[in-house]
């Protein structure tokens, strides 16, 4: 499979490719992830790998992700073991950190190497956090599920032929999996606010309609306190052809989700 791809699944083996290719590694505020109802004023330690399953124009991390020099990390990335991750992780309890964060990148396309280290994680008593695109299957979610504590997903938006032409992904794959992580983590959802493209207060209400219908594992309707990031676009990579989100624009997007979700909060603002 290399880095590319439609979505993850079982039977897509990128070991060879990346397994403990690390291409970052900081401590960060929790709240960068961003997750600002798990653990908050926390710290935790984030690495990325390179690649990632869609192909969004606008990507922020495009060096790691998709962009021509993030085929090069193949070779020069350095590599590491879950038990070297876990053993940065816990040198780093001194300076307030509770866990590892698998970010930066798409962490699930190498989730043998995020199920491997936390679970190692679990064992020494930390949180382990992903941050994720949600386009991978359902068989996936269950192989890393016991040992995640928490996810931040991006919703890129609330249409479906959006997520196939301009994402190159499956808005359908991407809730099926958010509904399956409401079940067995802390969830917190993103949406990247880009003009033209998502910015629309119908986009917004349906997408929050269906949050808020979201249930725990006991099958209680939980949706209306899973936490949503509205937050402003930058013209970068691909995408230089508009400009930034108004500010105004991620403020009345941020007041129609508050009319469904109990918790909003604006990013880049």
């Amino acid at each position: 499979m290399g880095f590319c791809g439609a979505r993850i699944g079982l039977a897509d083996r990128v070991a060879d490719s990346n397994y403990g290719k690390i291409t970052a590694l900081a401590l960060d505020p929790i709240e960068k992830k961003p997750l600002h109802r798990f653990y908050p004023g926390s710290k935790i330690l984030s690495v990325g790998s390179y690649g990632c399953n869609l192909r969004c124009p606008f990507c922020q991390n495009s060096e790691i992700s998709w962009g021509e020099e993030s085929a090069e990390f193949a070779v020069s990335a350095e590599t590491i073991t879950p038990e070297q991750l876990v053993s940065a992780a816990e040198r780093q309890k001194k300076n307030g950190n509770i866990g590892i964060a698998f970010t930066y990148n798409e962490p699930l396309i190498g989730y043998e190497f995020v199920r491997d280290t936390a679970r190692l994680s679990h064992e020494k008593g930390m949180k382990n956090v992903i941050v994720s695109n949600g386009t991978a299957e359902l068989a996936v979610l269950e192989e890393i599920g016991p040992y995640i504590d928490a996810m931040n997903i991006d919703l890129k938006g609330f249409d479906p032929d959006t997520y196939k032409h301009v994402l190159g992904g499956d808005m359908r794959m991407t809730m099926e999996f958010i509904a399956g992580a409401v079940k067995i983590s802390h969830v917190e959802l993103t949406c990247l606010i880009v003009p033209g493209i998502n910015d629309s207060h119908e986009m917004i209400k349906e997408m929050t309609d269906w949050i808020s219908s979201l249930k725990d594992a006991s099958g209680n309707v939980c949706g209306k306190d899973i936490p949503l990031h509205v937050s402003r676009f930058f013209p970068c990579f691909h995408m230089t052809d508009r400009p930034p989100t108004p500010v105004g624009t991620v403020y009345g997007l941020a007041k129609t989700a508050r009319e469904t979700l109990n918790y909003v909060y604006t990013g880049n603002c």
